[in-house]
């Protein structure tokens, strides 16, 4: 039976998914789940074999075929004068042939960071790679400079690295507001797949990732910052979508999302956790804040969070999620306890 060339592309990126996926039995798998005989499998994944774009480890099993690029800026020969130039001389070309909505997220992300080492780190030299196979698109841009959380740490006086991390979940966090809207490691984790930022051993990612990624951005990165970005190849993610998300068409970025599993090590117990984590808050009009993996949190904390601070700030949203249930029981149990009147 000959499958519409539609068909066809449809099978070969779900062979490649799976690969990438690590499935132990991809012939089977692709077969019972695109309803085709194993046959015509194998015959694909030959296929893909004498193009380059996957190799056999053993019988059964497939890897991709990853590239790797890797390029030098330095700031004494202008490289880093426009953040356009990397971007347009290095990636632009080798994501060329991608949807435009990826191409569109990787130009913001990308310039983004490299506007980042160009104004604020000090760098004299960043050294970028480029990880490409058939279903995803990872970046490493590491910088000499001065290291992202220390520089936030000084400028603003926050008495640890971790709470200069803390502001960044929020956005808005610049040390150059004359020049800068502090909005870009914000909108950029956002869009990507996988967002991580390595400095001074300290780590800031918006998901969880694995060990091996770590691992293999240490190896790259040279003392400074080193940004990781991963994102696939057929992303349905577009900017505008993920603008509009923050964003009100008036206002502009009115709305932040904070990861709270990302800032403590065990559950949130105490009012100046609660007082730290409020730092800024007022800039927003709604906060989402994301309790998923924390098993619990403290009355105090709960008590400044959702009764003083909401008290101060009335007109401030503050939107909990992924509450487990004895989350959602001290939340309540503050809430109930309130008897002042409201706003």
């Amino acid at each position: 039976m000959k499958f519409t060339e539609e068909k066809k592309q449809a099978v070969l990126r779900y062979i490649l998914e799976k690969i990438s996926q690590h499935d132990p039995r991809v012939t089977k798998t692709v077969s019972e789940t695109m309803n085709i005989n194993q046959n015509t499998v194998h015959s694909y994944i030959t296929e893909l074999i004498e193009q380059g774009v996957i190799r056999r480890v053993k019988r059964g099993q497939y890897e991709l075929v990853c590239k790797q690029y890797k390029f030098c800026l330095e700031r004494s020969k202008g490289d880093l004068d426009s953040d356009l130039y990397a971007y347009q001389k290095y990636l632009a070309p080798l994501i060329q042939d991608e949807p435009k909505n990826v191409q569109g997220i990787w130009a913001y992300a990308f310039t983004e960071m490299i506007n980042n080492v160009m104004d604020h780190s000090l760098a004299s030299e960043v050294h970028i790679r480029v990880d490409r196979d058939p279903v995803n698109t990872a970046v490493i841009i590491s910088d000499n400079g001065v290291g992202i959380f220390h520089k936030l740490q000084e400028h603003f006086g926050f008495p640890t690295a971790e709470e200069a991390i803390c502001e960044l979940f929020k956005g808005k966090l610049t040390t150059d507001s004359a020049n800068h809207s502090g909005e870009g490691i914000f909108f950029s984790s956002r869009m990507m797949d996988d967002f991580i930022i390595l400095s001074d051993g300290k780590v800031f990612c918006i998901d969880k990732y694995e060990e091996s990624v770590l691992a293999d951005l240490e190896e790259f990165s040279v003392p400074g910052t080193s940004v990781y970005m991963s994102l696939s190849n057929s992303s349905n993610k577009d900017t505008s979508e993920i603008f509009d998300r923050y964003a009100d068409s008036d206002c502009g970025f009115t709305k932040t999302s904070i990861p709270l599993k990302n800032i403590y090590d065990s559950s949130p117990v105490s009012r100046s956790q609660a007082k730290r984590l409020c730092n800024r808050m007022d800039r927003f009009e709604e906060v989402t804040l994301d309790f998923d993996g924390l098993e619990w949190m403290g009355q105090g904390f709960a008590h400044q969070l959702f009764v003083v601070f909401q008290h101060e700030h009335p007109k401030i949203r503050l939107l909990p999620v992924n509450m487990s249930p004895p989350v959602e029981k001290m939340y309540r149990h503050v809430l109930a306890g309130d008897t002042s009147p409201r706003a």
